[in-house]
């Protein structure tokens, strides 16, 4: 879903103004299900900048499993947003 959401917004300057505008409801408008009083915040790459996402650290994992997520080898605590690995189910 949110790589058609991508190739949408690169599509459209209309629907990317919209998704940088008011994430939220663009992506409500697609159909994900948000949590009431998420905040999503959008941000453009540009040719000279790219964006490092720092997800929170999950609070119930021991060192053992936290150690499995970041290596990659378990996905099931994946945070869901990622756009880089074939273990989302996006």
């Amino acid at each position: 879903m949110i790589s058609a959401i991508i190739a949408k917004a690169w599509g459209s300057e209309t629907y990317r103004a919209r998704l940088l505008a008011d994430p939220v409801a663009v992506l409500r408008g697609e159909g994900m299900d948000l949590p009431a009083g998420i905040a999503i915040r959008v941000v453009e790459d540009t040719t000279g900048t790219r964006t490092l996402v720092l997800p929170a650290k999950p609070v119930d994992l021991t060192e053992e499993e936290l150690g499995r997520v970041v290596g990659g080898a378990d996905p099931s605590h994946c945070a869901n947003w990622c756009l880089c690995c074939a273990n989302c189910a996006i």
